[in-house]
């Protein structure tokens, strides 16, 4: 059994201004075909645009406001609402809200940084 509580993960600060605590994923663990983690977006910070070669993820948003894009497509998401984010498919979320995002981030296979591919 792997068990992994929020407030003893890692935390790691990222260059766009969130906090992301791996909960189980390659860092934590010996899994390698999905992985879990919680990300905290500033009010006025954005996702910085990217990709996966390999990943297909899903957003969940816990608390919190803001603008999805997905390829071509933005969206406003809100409290309860999950995106699919397929692989290849550029995509960030922007915080237009007051409060901070808390989102619960799937992906499969389980995260690896040599995976991401950011966009100009």
């Amino acid at each position: 059994m792997i068990k992994v509580n929020r407030d003893h993960a890692g935390i790691i600060n990222t260059p766009h201004g969130s906090e992301i605590r791996p909960l189980i994923d390659r860092t934590t663990s010996s899994v390698t075909q999905c992985s879990l983690a919680e990300e905290m977006l500033p009010p006025g910070c954005a996702v910085t645009s990217h990709h996966h070669r390999e990943i297909e993820e899903i957003y969940y948003v816990v608390s919190g406001r803001g603008l999805m894009t997905v390829g071509d497509e933005t969206c406003e998401v809100n409290a309860g609402d999950a995106v699919y984010v397929p692989r290849g498919h550029r995509h960030t979320l922007s915080n237009t809200g007051s409060e901070p995002i808390r989102l619960i981030l799937v992906c499969g296979p389980a995260f690896f940084y040599e995976d991401q591919v950011f966009e100009p």
